[in-house]
């Protein structure tokens, strides 16, 4: 297979192939074992201080001299409703206690979450090649900021719609995120319902409609599913459940082990971690929170307040309190070094010739 294309060459990488950016799960050293294998690499750093991110790409830069991508979230922060707040504040206090878990309400840290505007800067310092970003799309100046330095600019879209007015900004690829992937929804427009698009339609919508070269988002876990969606006109592919059992990865064991036995069926949409819609394996939180009729507060409050109940979940091995955030491929996952599931993929899609 001749995998040089638009993708490749824009962004410098021997395979049209991404990972995912996933954060609380990627590691730099996830990032650079795809980057020195070939593919892009995404490095996140959405809602992460300056100090923060720049420690990251620095960190990255240390295992490995190929372009990666920086992704942020670019989305507007809501002014929080106390009284939204207190409630699930109150309520999250019971489950921790219902479920052994040492959090009481003096355990909230305070609300802090940065814009990817107090990000921009340190990109342009440390000339980042690359950004990604999800949850809607970058203003005219930071755009041109980023663009005046020669940086690739990849966003993401969940509806035909989104794909167009990303293309519009000038964007230069767009990654089309179909509703079998992991993680958060990329949707940033919030007049209609929640888009649901499986790949299939979402991608040859957009391929129909856009000349940007699209990323395919959403399932592809092998060979087969590579395969297809080159055929249905993606230029390239972005793959994140994937990579989550590898070794490079920051998932705990219990999430890993989750993974390898998920059935089909196991994940589901909900706001109940992060008052964002995301795609995860159902556990106790989701179950107890979509349960308790309570209004979830706004992405990122919610997101907020759950935060160190995470670590704490976490901390225990505890996979019921904590996100299992994953797609609809879930169990083929693989417990390998990141670059040797990556070296996978490229021989099956070639065996398919």
């Amino acid at each position: 297979m001749n995998w040089k294309n638009e993708i490749t060459e824009a962004l410098r990488i021997d395979y049209p192939i991404v990972q995912a950016p996933m954060l609380g799960v990627t590691t730099p050293a996830m990032v650079a074992q795809i980057a020195n294998a070939g593919g892009l690499g995404s490095l996140p750093v959405g809602g992460l201080s300056p100090d923060k991110t720049l420690e990251l790409i620095r960190r990255t830069r240390e295992r490995t001299d190929r372009p990666f991508a920086v992704n942020l979230f670019a989305h507007g922060i809501p002014e929080p409703r106390q009284g939204e707040v207190q409630e699930m504040k109150s309520f999250l206090v019971r489950l921790c206690a219902q479920y052994g878990l040492p959090f009481a309400e003096k355990d909230f840290e305070p609300f802090r979450f940065y814009s990817y505007r107090e990000q921009i800067g340190i990109l342009l310092q440390e000339q980042v090649p690359i950004v990604s970003f999800t949850f809607g799309n970058l203003d005219e100046e930071s755009i041109q900021a980023l663009k005046a330095k020669g940086t690739v600019l990849i966003g993401t879209a969940t509806s035909t719609q989104e794909a167009l007015l990303l293309e519009e900004k000038g964007i230069d690829i767009i990654t089309a995120q179909g509703i079998e992937a992991g993680g958060h929804r990329g949707t940033f427009l919030d007049e209609g319902p929640l888009p649901q698009v499986g790949l299939v339609s979402l991608l040859t919508g957009i391929t129909s409609r856009t000349r940007k070269p699209v990323l395919a988002a959403g399932g592809i876990c092998d060979g087969p599913t590579a395969k297809a969606a080159f055929i249905m006109g993606a230029k390239g592919l972005q793959i994140g459940t994937a990579f989550i059992a590898s070794d490079e990865s920051a998932a705990i064991p219990a999430y890993k082990e989750a993974l390898a036995h998920a059935a089909d069926t196991d994940t589901a949409l909900t706001r109940a971690f992060s008052g964002r819609w995301a795609r995860g394996l159902r556990n106790r939180f989701m179950d107890e929170v979509e349960r308790s009729g309570l209004a979830i507060p706004a992405y990122p409050v919610q997101n907020s307040l759950v935060a160190k109940i995470r670590l704490l979940s976490q901390a225990q091995n505890n996979k019921e309190l904590t996100t299992l955030w994953a797609g609809q491929s879930a169990a083929r996952a693989k417990a390998l070094p990141a670059a040797m599931i990556f070296r996978d993929l490229i021989k099956e899609v070639e065996e398919l010739q």
